[in-house]
């Protein structure tokens, strides 16, 4: 009985394992979006994570009669990455991302998560600024 007990145990935390796993890490999506960076902040009771908010060209309707921009709410895991978009707020920025089906505390409040800057141009389409993407951890250089 105690062995069958610890085998239903085993059981039940690999498959919880593999459910945090899923939820948490496993990665849903990933895309390039586009527009102007509005602010990223560094907030947070316990864990501090960057936390921005991008504003994309068009708009939408949510309620008849009224019209709202597209806001891409966004985290950022990488330092590198986060002085840059802070140094720069106000630019035009392509973003590659990282979509999770869940947040977890440490990784930021969004399912989203910036792991590179593709390129950032000044507001109205001036030049690109910087073509060289700035990357993330276990992205080469």
């Amino acid at each position: 009985m105690r062995r069958f007990l610890g085998f239903v145990l085993l059981v039940l935390l690999v498959i919880g394992g593999g459910f945090f796993y899923w939820r948490y890490y496993w990665v849903f999506g990933e895309g390039v979006k586009a527009g102007e960076l509005n602010f990223l902040v560094k907030k947070g009771y316990i864990f501090k994570t960057f936390e921005g908010k991008m504003i994309q060209s068009g708009f939408r309707s949510g309620v008849t009669g009224s019209i709202q921009s597209y806001e891409f709410e966004f985290s950022v895991t990488n330092q590198q990455i986060a002085d840059q978009l802070m140094h720069n707020s106000g630019k035009e920025f392509e973003l590659h991302y990282r979509e999770y089906l869940g947040a977890i505390p440490w990784r930021g409040n969004s399912n989203y998560v910036v792991d590179s800057i593709l390129s950032m141009r000044m507001p109205g389409g001036g030049p690109i600024i910087n073509s060289k993407p700035a990357a993330g951890p276990g992205q080469s250089e």
